[in-house]
């Protein structure tokens, strides 16, 4: 009897330090897991993210339709040669601002110079025709001889008939030029060139009908 309890103690003490293997899974647990395995996972669709939404506007570049029905005059000197220039600017405001209207004229002269404009070519065929009629016409005009400067001209006939042209021309053509380029938006200045003394640069333009248009 006690060596038998002396052997149940020690086992005892043996499974304290021991442990115990795991139970055999059974057929049905086999089953569980090839379910769990195999079980396809679920994909939640995502939701987009709640932006604030933009709201749509007609305006394209900032600009848009606010010229549609809008008229722009463009008053330029045409003597100047600066029609290049404002066919430019008539195609920048025409793109930039649909449904506007641009309108190129010649911005005149002032009066008295338009008057005096009239009287170069009047001063020009008379030089040339003393200078081919000759000597004889001068008695008709009410002179006994001719004067000192008509010998002049006519020891160089050709050269002082070309030189009465070109100068009779370069003379007519300051007096009708205005050096004006002049913008209206809606019959109001925008922009003047003869106070501004520069031309408008198109950016400059733009930014100033728009500014315009916006305001009505």
């Amino acid at each position: 009897m006690t060596i038998l309890f002396f052997v149940r103690q020690f086992q005892d003490i043996l499974n304290l330090f021991t442990t115990s293997p795991p139970p055999k899974p059974s057929p049905n647990d086999h089953h569980n897991i090839h379910q769990f395995q195999t079980k396809p996972r679920q994909v939640l669709p995502q939701q987009p993210l709640p932006f604030p939404t933009q709201k749509s506007s007609t305006i394209v570049g900032g600009l848009g339709n606010i010229g549609f029905g809008s008229v722009i005059n463009i008053n330029f000197c045409v003597s100047c040669s600066y029609r290049g220039t404002a066919v430019t600017m008539k195609n920048m405001l025409e793109s930039e601002f649909p449904g506007m209207q641009v309108i190129l004229a010649n911005h005149p002269a002032p009066l008295p110079k338009r008057l005096l404009s009239k009287v170069v070519p009047v001063v020009q065929f008379g030089i040339i025709g003393i200078i081919l009629a000759g000597e004889q016409i001068f008695p008709r005009l009410g002179f006994a001889a001719p004067p000192p400067w008509y010998y002049s001209l006519r020891a160089n006939r050709f050269g002082s008939i070309a030189s009465t042209w070109l100068f009779g021309n370069l003379i007519q053509s300051f007096l009708q030029s205005s050096g004006a380029f002049e913008v209206f938006c809606n019959g109001e200045l925008v922009f003047s060139k003869l106070m501004e003394h520069r031309f408008p640069g198109e950016i400059e333009l733009r930014d100033v009908v728009g500014k315009r248009l916006a305001s009505l």
